[in-house]
């Protein structure tokens, strides 16, 4: 999978740059305070957030969108001149803080995927919508 992450960051970077920040998880395990890893992931994702950046927060209870509407979302994200920021949250989702921060929410469907299979299909489907927009031969739909 992180190569295929590798694979599709190198395709984007004809059109976007595509950066990968990892924050440090929060402290689960036994004894642990779930809400309290989750609060404490929260707050370093909002430290890492540039500034002015549009934020889209991955999250089963946001929209989906088939590719043609994430070409439609992207070129919109782009006609508006801010960085891009696609948020993957924690084991427990987003701390309530992020999602609040977030200008939208995106749902990649009811499935709970892990963290690295959610970055592939992400990073997939960003290039997908930036070739559709580029009239690329690559989404056959």
């Amino acid at each position: 999978m992180a190569d295929g992450f590798a694979e599709y960051r190198k395709r984007l970077s004809h059109w976007l740059p595509l950066d990968l920040v990892e924050i440090e998880p929060g402290i689960r395990g036994k004894g642990r305070d779930a809400a309290r890893a989750t609060f404490d992931e929260g707050q370093r994702v909002l430290a890492a957030i540039p500034k002015g950046a549009l934020v889209v927060a991955l999250d089963g209870r946001g929209r989906t969108w088939s590719s043609e509407q994430l070409a439609q979302r992207m070129e919109t994200w782009r006609g508006a001149g801010r960085d891009l920021c696609f948020l993957i949250g924690g084991p427990e989702g987003h701390a309530a803080e992020v999602t609040a921060r977030a200008d939208e929410t995106w749902s990649l469907g009811p499935l709970t995927l892990p963290h690295m299979l959610v970055r592939l299909v992400l990073a997939e489907q960003l290039y997908r919508a930036n070739a559709m927009l580029a009239n690329h031969p690559y989404h056959r739909a």
